[in-house]
């Protein structure tokens, strides 16, 4: 069935297919996290708690990371 599509077209598609499902795993992860721990992510950050700022800050780079990789190599 690929055989019959352009490879432009397939790399383009790998692509945004890996980074919706890059920011799926990602926001699950979040949600999990969230049901884990005893306390509310966004009231701490509104208070300024700067461990739980640092957290989201790792989560961010993550989804960079995980979405230029597999933009990237989806392209190559």
């Amino acid at each position: 069935m690929t055989a019959s599509f352009d490879p432009l077209v397939l790399n383009v598609l790998y692509a945004c297919m890996g980074g919706i499902l890059t920011l799926l795993f990602m926001w699950l992860g979040c949600k999990v996290f969230s049901h884990i721990v005893n306390f509310s992510i966004p009231e701490q950050l509104a208070k300024g708690n700067q461990a739980v700022g640092l957290m989201i800050m790792g989560m961010f780079i993550g989804i960079g990371t995980a979405m230029g990789l597999v933009i990237g190599l989806g392209l190559n």
